[in-house]
């Protein structure tokens, strides 16, 4: 099992740090409005992977590769979102300042991204497919799926905690450090159109489920 598992932490490792919506969102939130609300979106992100995790060892994941249209409604939705993002980023990009959503308070930021972490991990159909995919892969002969499920979509979770934290810290000090407004601003226009870009990515992805 310890094999298994340190297997899985070196494959899973190399694909958390990869670039994505998650991980753009989180650099985003440290950037412009702080440590603490770059955190807030990387628990929302990974209450998504533990939602993920839990679904896959109850077997509800295999509905997007059951299902064609239930996949694809997931990819619509999960791409109309990110361009939600995106187009908002822009909007803040545009303004005389760029304002932080959490304007109302450091909680309500923090709520904000928190909310907006989990969504963008949920609504992405590739989350999903790629615990169903790849955690099987990890279970040794004759161990519990359930289990071992958990187990690994645990020492995922903590890999990606990991790895936020770290982008959150170094994100946040960028962001303490350059308080020009011109700034602030071309950053929500480079990560509106990432949001967009990733939104085009997923709304045009026409790859079967099972393979991704």
């Amino acid at each position: 099992m310890f094999t298994a598992v340190l297997a899985f932490a070196g494959v899973a490792l190399l694909i958390n740090v990869a670039p994505g919506p998650d991980s753009l969102l989180v650099v985003r939130a440290s950037v412009a409005e702080g440590r603490r609300v770059g955190g807030a979106a990387a628990v929302g992100v990974l209450v998504g992977c533990a939602g993920w995790g839990v679904a896959t060892a109850a077997g509800l994941t295999a509905l997007l590769t059951a299902s064609r249209a239930a996949y694809d409604v997931l990819r619509v939705c999960g791409a109309l979102y990110l361009v939600f993002l995106g187009v908002s980023a822009l909007r803040r990009g545009r303004a005389d300042s760029a304002e932080p959503d959490g304007v109302g308070g450091a909680g309500r930021g923090r709520a904000v991204a928190f909310r907006r972490g989990v969504a963008t991990n949920l609504l992405n159909p590739k989350a999903g497919v790629f615990y169903m995919s790849l955690i099987p892969q990890f279970v040794p002969p004759g161990a519990g799926l359930f289990g071992t499920t958990l187990l690994l979509t645990a020492v995922d979770v903590v890999e990606l905690a990991l790895w936020y934290w770290m982008l959150a810290r170094a994100s946040s000090t960028l962001g303490e450090r350059v308080r020009r407004p011109a700034f602030r601003r071309r950053l929500e226009q480079v990560t509106g159109v990432a949001f967009l870009g990733f939104a085009a990515g997923l709304l045009f992805d026409r790859s079967a489920p099972s393979r991704l």
